[in-house]
């Protein structure tokens, strides 16, 4: 017995634990499983969606600080310089404005409302979705109907109509946005909401004497919480992509506010003579949507996969091909 259990030490193989019989689950069937191959492939989207968002927050996080010329410096002198010149990275655009230096600030305005717009809605569809989903009856009917009549109205449309009915402002776009993205987040909520509330600490709950919103708040939506805030997070992007088709139709922050979609907005008059007018912003705004998408996928890939026990991972000898 000894015998056989130093030959499945030496040739890697890990040993089951029971009755010393080593185990026929080698290093390299671990490598191969499908838990191994989702943790992988979660770290790495959590990985490239660090770096991808990171290259886009941080310079616009300090874009008041970095040694950068005014947003709306003009020079026509320099009308419409192509990137890599003299003392602009991004080039400049019709006005000698540096291009750079524009899309930073404007990200400020496109950042702040979307993380505002995500925010409030995040707490609005957690709310909506926990009681529509916990108390049932009227309170599910009631909600279950606005998210039927809200989703059934074109989304951009009905941006539109707000916001030319009250105005063109940073708060009016962000509370409208936040309104427009509350629905997935309070679906997702319900549906979790109505199996958290059949499992037996609900129960044990009630017959301790806790009311039912007590029940709610302190229990329930705490176990929620995690996997919507997923969702919110998956939401960020949206809500930058929809300010920025609102300021490209001109009915976003007005000047002077130079957001990401005001800025692609001025340059594609001259799409076919400066191309990075349009492009290099297009492409900040892509870099963000992927980076935080890929976040996204990357913490819910990790929360759906299974962890394999501490004696059944890996051996560092065994993924380089040599015995434990």
């Amino acid at each position: 017995m000894t015998t056989a259990l130093r030959s499945a030490a030496s040739s890697g193989a890990p040993s089951s634990g029971s009755g010393g019989r080593p185990s026929t689950v080698t290093a390299r069937d671990l490598a191969r499983a499908t838990a191994t191959r989702q943790r992988r492939g979660a770290r790495f989207k959590l990985w490239a969606g660090t770096v991808c968002t990171a290259l886009v927050v941080l310079p616009v996080a300090l874009a008041r600080v970095l040694p950068l010329p005014g947003a709306d410096a003009q020079d026509l002198s320099e009308r419409r310089l192509p990137p890599l010149s003299d003392g602009h990275l991004f080039g400049t655009d019709q006005l000698g404005r540096d291009l750079l230096s524009r899309v930073l600030h404007g990200g400020q305005v496109s950042l702040t409302v979307g993380i505002l717009a995500v925010l409030v809605s995040g707490v609005i569809g957690i709310a909506a979705g926990a009681a529509a989903g916990f108390f049932g009856g009227w309170a599910d009917t009631v909600v279950s109907r606005l998210l039927e009549a809200q989703l059934a109205l074109p989304l951009l449309m009905m941006l539109l109509l707000v916001v030319a009915l009250f105005g063109p402002s940073v708060t009016v776009i962000t509370c409208v946005i936040a309104v427009a993205q509350w629905p997935e987040v309070a679906r997702l909520t319900r549906s979790l909401v109505l199996v958290e509330r059949e499992k037996p600490y609900v129960a044990a709950a009630r017959v301790l004497g806790l009311r039912g919103w007590s029940v709610l708040g302190r229990h329930v939506i705490p176990n929620v919480v995690r996997p919507a805030s997923l969702v919110v997070l998956l939401l960020l992007a949206q809500a930058v992509l929809l300010e920025s088709a609102l300021s490209f139709l001109g009915a976003g922050p007005q000047r002077p506010f130079a957001t990401w979609g005001r800025i692609i907005s001025d340059g594609q008059d001259y799409i076919t003579t400066s191309w990075w007018l349009v492009t290099l912003p297009g492409l900040v705004i892509a870099l963000l949507v992927v980076g935080v998408n890929l976040i996204g996928d990357g913490l819910r890939d990790r929360t759906r996969t299974t962890r394999l026990p501490r004696g059944a991972r890996t051996p560092r000898g065994a993924r380089a091909g040599k015995g434990v």
